[in-house]
């Protein structure tokens, strides 16, 4: 069997190894078209990535499905660090359900199922990980919202480092989130509709359910795949977070867990107001 091959009772997202580096080498050049042409990135903050050492990626997800700050900012990784050097995104589960012909090309890119065993797994190799913790509700939050750092509550990943030892790198953006208007969500109707007997589409619970103006759809409802528009995205690496306690007593003490999620939202959200307030700039 060779190295890219899996066992058919292994299921795409539970293994480290179906990341292949000259996949992604061979995706540069395009994503590189986007990077340069299409969303014309401006970056900043690479230098605040400890050298040699495996850390947490914490960023906020916008633009619909296509999240192109997140794509963005792989490419900047790859083209300052090399496809070789080892990092892993973590996906939702749901995504892996939905479309798995998509979900084998992510694979090969090196996103993993968002799920402790995996987060844990990828860490303790010596890889970083690259977490969105505000899931489906972030990427889908109203355009009211647009710059705001919405992570549902969700403090696993304050958990995940605390127990493996690593500083958390907030990566944040600015611009990705026009490239889908979003107006509104309507999932607290649809739920309400599924539990007066309405089922799911495909069985799966979407979560989110936006109303929303993007291409090529227009007006439209529902988590659907979107082309976002040709809009400039600003992107900067923030400075490692270090907390004063770690390990598995610091990661089982409530009070603990979420002062360190309030600090690194805290800080997230004044690092997004700056660059909120520098994209600004040339057009004021």
């Amino acid at each position: 069997m060779s190295k890219k091959q899996h066992p058919p009772n292994k299921k795409l997202g539970w293994s480290l190894d179906e990341r292949d580096p000259e996949f992604i080498k061979s995706l540069m050049p395009l994503i590189g078209f986007f990077y340069r042409y299409y969303f014309r990135v401006q970056t900043s903050g690479w230098y605040n990535i400890p050298p040699q050492q495996k850390v947490l990626f914490v960023g906020s997800h916008n633009g619909g499905l296509a999240a192109p700050d997140m794509l963005m900012m792989m490419y900047d990784w790859f083209r300052r660090f090399g496809v070789q050097q080892p990092v892993y995104g973590l996906m939702h589960p749901k995504v892996w359900q939905v479309s798995p012909p998509l979900a084998q090309l992510v694979a090969k890119s090196g996103a993993i199922i968002a799920h402790p065993k995996m987060a844990y797994a990828a860490l303790r190799s010596g890889a970083s990980v690259l977490v969105y913790p505000g899931g489906a509700e972030d990427v889908f939050r109203p355009y009211s919202l647009r710059n705001k750092i919405c992570f549902a509550g969700r403090q696993g990943f304050i958990k995940l480092a605390l127990r493996e030892n690593v500083p958390i790198v907030p990566l944040i953006s600015c611009g990705a989130h026009d490239t889908l208007i979003v107006l509104a969500d309507c999932y607290k109707i649809l739920q309400q509709l599924h539990e007066w007997g309405m089922p799911w589409l495909l069985g799966i619970d979407p979560e989110v359910f936006p109303i929303y103006l993007g291409w090529p759809w227009g007006l439209s409802f529902g988590p659907l795949p979107n082309i976002p528009f040709p809009v400039s995205i600003y992107t900067r690496v923030c400075p490692p977070i270090v907390f004063e306690r770690y390990g598995r007593k610091a990661a089982s003490d409530r009070d603990y867990v979420n002062e360190c999620y309030e600090l690194v939202v805290s800080q997230m959200q004044k690092e997004l107001d700056l660059l909120v307030k520098i994209r600004e700039v040339p057009f004021s």
